[in-house]
């Protein structure tokens, strides 16, 4: 009887210790080691909008589909860009005649300008040599070669102010040549940019533009995900960071068809919102003055690259889609995996 007595002791006590390791075990796996279920693909999304305004007389792909990058995505109305192209070009023409125009009137200036400067060292050299003469000219010839001189010096200075305004109009008209060619290289940018192209590979995501429409600069008309920009986002509990490190593998369990992929951590989140500690109305801390007793651990951040050496064939990875993401073990064992 007694024997019975202890077998069922022992055998409630070792009933006892198996639950209470069991549960301890669980509670150490759920809260601290390095795994969620809380895991999101994501992707780098290239909002597409036109550069130039017109209507659109072609859309080149469809929605969902796969392009390159430089590919035609959709075109927008050409001919009043193909006119801008036109003028510029007329205008350029037109400044560049007016620049060589400008460069003929100061050769002209400068050539008049040394006729001047030759009549008057002439008349000036006149002069003196009638001043030195004394009483062999009469004062009245002396006068007249001085008058002669400052004439000529005169018409010298206006030579030179002339051929100074030449080249000011010169320099003028070089900088409308300048401005003409500006112009002309923005209405060929312009008229380029009535083909809207795909800025990276990638996919055709909510296309919302038809033959017809009127595309408005810098107005988003699809979405374009780019095919190489694929990384998960892991949502790991507070407890578990001290458990993660920069570099550490990972494995993936995409919720569809669970497909298992890998991964590396490249970084974690230093911060995230606080929802009882927001700003009030004259910018000073709005603190909850309630405080549950029940915390639940703030989910933090973790970004995921994904090793696309190891993808299986046929896989389709899109953004939003959900997976289960379990740290393994680095060398030195620090981590245990679930």
């Amino acid at each position: 009887m007694k024997i019975q007595s202890l077998l069922r002791f022992l055998i409630t006590a070792v009933v006892v210790v198996a639950a209470a390791w069991l549960g301890h075990a669980l509670w150490r796996h759920y809260m601290y080691s390095p795994w969620t279920r809380d895991g999101r693909v994501r992707a780098e999304v290239v909002r597409i909008a036109p550069d130039v305004s017109g209507l659109v007389t072609q859309v080149a792909v469809i929605d969902n589909q796969l392009v390159k990058k430089g590919d035609l995505l959709f075109a927008i109305d050409q001919p009043r860009f193909k006119y801008a192209v036109s003028q510029a070009e007329a205008n350029l023409a037109a400044a560049e005649a007016a620049g060589r125009a400008a460069g003929a009137n100061i050769n002209a200036a400068l050539a008049s300008a040394a006729a001047r400067k030759a009549e008057f060292d002439m008349a000036s050299t006149q002069s003196e040599r009638r001043q030195k003469l004394g009483d062999v000219v009469s004062m009245e010839v002396r006068t007249d070669a001085i008058s002669a001189a400052n004439s000529a010096k005169a018409n010298w200075q206006q030579a030179q102010a002339s051929g100074n305004q030449a080249s000011a109009a010169r320099q003028q008209a070089e900088a409308a040549v300048e401005q003409a060619q500006v112009a002309l290289d923005q209405a060929k940018l312009n008229l380029e940019r009535t083909e809207v192209r795909a800025p990276v590979d990638g996919y055709v995501t909510n296309l919302d533009v038809r033959v017809g429409d009127y595309a408005a600069t810098g107005s988003p008309r699809l979405a374009l995900i780019d095919a190489h920009s694929f990384y998960i986002y892991g949502y790991f509990e507070e407890t578990k960071l001290p458990h993660l490190r920069i570099g550490d593998p990972v494995d993936i369990r995409l919720m569809a068809g669970g497909v298992h992929l890998k991964g590396t951590i490249t970084g974690v989140a230093r911060g995230i919102t606080d929802r009882d500690n927001p700003a009030g109305s004259d910018l000073l801390a709005d603190v909850n003055p309630t405080f549950n007793w029940v915390r639940l651990a703030q989910r933090v951040p973790v970004r995921i690259d994904i090793d696309t050496n190891h993808i299986p064939e046929g896989t389709i990875i899109a953004a939003g889609m959900t997976a289960t993401i379990v740290v393994s073990p680095n060398e030195d064992g620090r981590k245990r995996t679930p």
